[in-house]
């Protein structure tokens, strides 16, 4: 029979209490310049979550930015980074929804 240890850290492992820095350092691309289409794509997606979230209102027929402005004239607090992103212009201004009319039946009636 194995003995038993009265010391329960020998038992379970150990967590390190070690602090992990936030801060990202920028990607570089192969020839040495930060590569902002990684930038771009982490923007999109931020946009995406507001063009998904309808606790702004509805985005048929209109840009993010006006989007935006809307819901700020209404009260519904965007978040300030989403104008920052739109107003910067190297994101698109036309949603996830830009083209569609009205939403097709056989999306609604599933």
């Amino acid at each position: 029979m194995a003995s038993v240890s009265g010391n329960m850290k020998g038992f379970y492992r150990q967590k390190k209490n070690v602090q992990k820095s936030s801060k990202k350092s920028p990607a570089i691309s192969h020839d040495g310049k930060p590569d902002l289409e990684d930038e771009q794509k982490e923007s999109e997606a931020v946009l995406r979550q507001f063009d998904l979230n309808m606790a702004y209102g509805p985005c048929l027929g209109m840009t993010r930015l006006a989007r935006w402005e809307r819901a700020q004239k209404l009260g519904l607090n965007p978040p300030p980074e989403i104008e920052s992103l739109l107003k910067s212009g190297n994101v698109q201004t036309e949603s996830l929804w830009d083209g569609l009319e009205e939403i097709p039946k056989d999306l609604i009636f599933r």
